[in-house]
């Protein structure tokens, strides 16, 4: 009788599981996407607070503050609907569903999302994924938590984008992204 050898059923090494490797996988591409995000010691630098006297200032800061902790403003508004959200199960249990959506096509992609051959931004996904969310959670009846929540969270977003100086921020032209500066500290 001859003995056949067994044929792999998993990309995974020898040895690992292949539940254990979805989990550290799933556990690597959390790291690096959430590693998008500026660090929140940087975002809140108090030696980097200010007001900006004309108005054009306060334009160029929301801009610039935008684009440069736009992971970390999006978490911030997020955490605030989900605080809002506690004293309403069903719409808790809804968000908490769009937050797993949020997940994989925004903190957690690694690579840029492609729709009918099309290339999607991050702006447009980050847009997307607001509207489809505030839409849902509506529909639970939660109206007015929400909005109060959402305006709230635009608030304090717009607020810190406009005290937060970006002096120790600049645009890098080679890769189009903002960067921090080589002097700007931890």
């Amino acid at each position: 009788m001859a003995k056949y050898g067994t044929i792999p059923t998993s990309s995974s090494p020898a040895g690992i599981p292949m539940n254990l490797e979805y989990i550290s996988r799933a556990k690597e591409r959390l790291k690096a996407g959430l590693g998008e995000r500026r660090p929140w010691r940087e975002m809140f630098k108090l030696h980097a607070f200010n007001i900006p006297k004309p108005y054009s200032d306060i334009v160029a800061r929301i801009k610039t503050n935008a684009v440069y902790f736009q992971m970390n403003y999006a978490i911030i508004v997020l955490v605030i609907i989900f605080l809002s959200l506690l004293w309403h199960p069903i719409s808790l249990i809804v968000f908490i569903a769009m937050m797993a959506v949020w997940l994989f096509l925004y903190f957690l992609r690694d690579e840029p999302l492609v729709i009918f051959g099309r290339l999607i931004t991050d702006w447009v996904v980050l847009i997307v994924l607001s509207i489809v969310t505030i839409v849902v959670l509506l529909l639970t009846r939660a109206t007015t938590n929400i909005l109060v929540a959402l305006l709230v969270g635009v608030v304090v977003v717009l607020i810190h984008a406009i005290v937060r100086k970006t002096d120790d921020l600049f645009y890098d032209e080679a890769s189009g992204s903002l960067l921090r500066s080589p002097g700007g500290g931890p």
